[in-house]
């Protein structure tokens, strides 16, 4: 700066100021924007430092008893002829915390500027020994000297420095103004930085709090999924994925997206899990859990709306029932990598209308790959959802490959732009059960079945290493099949099914199920449930088209050996 800025200058400046400073919701960015227009049209060199706390955490600390606070540098400007010497003295997102006497602290404490025309020897001198750096004196000595406030809603941020070498002309009390007015206009692009950083941290940690940490693993299937949070410009979303266990080993397979995005978005996500969860376990067919999942979304909040696929599978008889309430469609890649988009009623999304959901039901071949996906993965501004679907078949086809890589590589394929929804991805590889996973035994409706089963039960544990579980196993596997001879007609079927846990299902032609209820002193009979309720880890019945399945499940004991 070698003579004085003229008043067209300055509104100029500031006209550009307006136009420049705050394109986006990030602080360093901001600070750069400043120095860029400041430098050297304003000054020969220029610094931002701003509060530390608000950079890492979007708060403002403490005030302190000496009124310093720790402060970062996060942007950095200078001139010609030798920016290296000032970058080196000044480096960004170095933290400081400037003694109470140092024109910094001071400035920050009283809201004030502070101005020295020329920066004397002596106190320059005095700045260089408190950074230890002797490059610093040299960089100050004889330059003029300004220190802004950084406001922004009464608050003070902290502060830009401007200097000018001793050979430009110093700064007056007009450019004391035009500083000032420069730093308004930052500081409130700054402190909007900050809240916006604030909020999408606070709706990130309230999201992944209510995402599943460790996926359930269900017999069956191999399970493997990833998320990535939206662009800083789209803000955090509502996408949810979930693995749900059911009775008889079976497993519901969940994917959602709340439409919109921050604070809101994320705690509907977590409602509507936790509901989709309750309902999961009532074991409703997929079509009924999202009927009453959109009635209940309606009565959390009727302005929040979300898709949701909700699917179940069976892997015994490997088969899958699937509902959608709007949502993109799974894709089905078949053990020779071929891909083939499952076509499933969109019905509407939930929080809309009360039409109840349509289900589809799929056998999945073993080896066979089910893909569930939000539509943050497949559409964009500049690629339309067909478009998407296609190139996410070309990244899921082929044959055998780890899930985990290809859900790296779909991920990895992902653009990382600034408008960029958030994601959920899931991945279902079916597995064929074994002979140690699944036996079963058909039993004909007479009184000797019950030691049939007795003697099968012992043998199967035995051979699956679980022998310290057979006595009480046997107990209650006899008492099922002694109810269903009794109550039902027709053969009965027992069902070994060794997962997680051990399950034992015993299924007749009889819709009636059991019920605990009390036995009088003299009754010879009416105690087997109680038996059971109390021996079993957990247990229940479930209609089947038949008649009725009810099932018994066991801990394993820790030392149990991993077969198959």
């Amino acid at each position: 700066m070698s003579s004085p800025a003229s008043l067209h200058e300055q509104l100029s400046m500031l006209n550009a100021a307006s136009k420049r400073i705050g394109s986006t919701l990030d602080m360093f960015e901001t600070g750069r924007e400043l120095m860029d227009l400041a430098v050297p049209r304003f000054a020969d060199a220029a610094g931002i430092l701003v509060q530390d706390r608000l950079v890492t955490e979007g708060e403002f600390p403490q005030r302190s008893t000496d009124g310093t606070a720790p402060v970062r540098r996060i942007a950095v400007g200078v001139s010609d002829p030798a920016p290296g010497v000032y970058a080196n003295a000044f480096p960004v997102d170095e933290v400081a915390v400037y003694e109470a006497w140092t024109p910094y602290a001071r400035c920050m404490a009283s809201g004030n500027p502070i101005l020295y025309p020329r920066l004397g020897r002596r106190t320059a001198e005095e700045i260089g020994r408190f950074w230890k750096r002797d490059s610093v004196s040299s960089v100050l000595e004889d330059s003029s000297f300004l220190v802004v406030p950084l406001k922004a809603r009464g608050q003070v941020l902290g502060f830009v420095i401007f200097t000018r070498r001793p050979d430009s002309y110093p700064f007056d009390e007009q450019d004391v103004n035009l500083a000032e007015e420069l730093a308004a206009r930052t500081g409130v692009c700054i402190d909007n930085a900050r809240l916006y950083s604030r909020e999408r941290r606070t709706a990130l940690t309230l999201q992944s709090s209510l995402l599943p940490i460790d996926l359930y693993q269900p017999l069956g299937l191999t399970i493997a999924s990833r998320y990535l949070p939206a662009s800083d410009l789209v803000g955090v979303g509502g996408d949810w994925y979930d693995v749900i266990p059911l009775p008889g080993c079976r497993v519901a397979l969940v994917v959602g997206d709340v439409m919109g995005h921050g604070i809101r978005a994320a705690a509907t996500m977590g409602q509507l899990r936790t509901a989709a969860r309750t309902l999961a376990s009532m074991d409703l067919s997929p079509a009924d859990v999202l009927f009453r999942l959109n009635r209940m979304s309606q009565d959390l909040d009727a302005s929040q709306i979300a898709t949701c696929v909700y699917a179940t599978y069976d892997p015994v008889t490997q088969l899958c029932e699937i509902a959608c309430a709007g949502h993109v469609p799974p894709i089905l890649v078949r053990p020779g990598g071929e891909t083939e988009l499952l076509e499933l009623p969109p019905g509407l999304p939930l929080g809309i209308g009360n039409e109840p959901a349509e289900m589809r039901r799929f056998t999945l071949p073993h080896g066979s790959v089910l893909a569930f996906y939000t539509d943050g993965l497949v559409e964009s501004r500049d690629r339309d959802i067909d478009e998407g679907i296609s190139a996410l078949r070309g990244l899921l086809s082929g044959q055998d490959q780890d899930l985990e890589e290809v859900c790296d590589l779909t991920i990895s394929a992902q653009r990382p732009g600034h408008e960029r929804d958030d994601i959920a991805l899931m991945l279902a590889r079916v597995c064929e059960l074994t002979e140690n996973e699944v036996v079963e035994l058909t039993l004909p409706s007479e009184p000797i079945s019950a030691s049939k089963a007795r003697r099968f039960v012992r043998s199967t544990l035995t051979g699956w290493g679980l022998s310290s579980i057979a006595d009480n196993t046997e107990l209650m596997v006899s008492e099922l099949v002694a109810n269903a001879i009794e109550h039902g007609h027709g053969p009965v079927e027992l069902r070994l099914l060794r997962g997680p846990t051990l399950l034992c299902e015993v299924s007749d032609y009889s819709p009636a199920v059991p019920v605990m209820r009390e036995a009088a002193a003299d009754d010879d009979t009416g105690r087997g449930i109680y038996l059971i309720n109390w021996l079993a880890h957990r247990w229940g019945s479930r209609l089947t088209p038949k008649g009725k399945i009810v099932w018994v499940e066991l801990k394993l004991p820790w030392s149990s050996p991993q077969l198959g």
